[in-house]
């Protein structure tokens, strides 16, 4: 079922990535979170001058949807301007093992769209 999301999902987080504010790195990021009642929640990355406050496209996404209230997170994807794969950067691959542990990962690049999870994005995660 998550399968046939996939391309919904990319779609949407390509929509988020037009409203993207990176106004430091010049790198835009997209992302859309599936929340186990079936909503879509976009995310985008904003930079601040001080790198710290800046916030990622799939933090964003996966807040959105926990703050409206879904429980569980079943997909996420994430997408760049780059024809490369965009993935999570180390801060967000742990925020996604906290809050959206058995979400897939999508992201698009040139070979198509590929599916992880984040137990092969952060082997051996920090747990508590």
């Amino acid at each position: 079922m998550l399968a046939e999301k996939a391309l919904e999902l990319i779609n949407e987080a390509r929509e988020a990535l037009k409203f993207s504010r990176p106004v430091y790195s010049g790198f835009r990021v997209g992302a859309a979170a599936l929340g186990s009642s079936g909503q879509i929640y976009r995310g985008c990355n904003f930079e601040n001058p001080s790198l710290m406050m800046s916030l990622c496209a799939e933090k964003l996404a996966i807040l959105k949807a926990l703050s409206e209230g879904e429980e569980d997170i079943k997909a996420v994807a994430i997408v760049s301007d780059s024809k490369d794969y965009c993935l999570p950067c180390g801060s967000c691959r742990q925020f996604i093992f906290e809050f959206a542990p058995v979400a897939d990962i999508y992201t698009d690049g040139k070979e198509g769209i590929k599916k992880y999870s984040i137990f092969e994005l952060l082997p051996e995660a920090f747990r508590p």
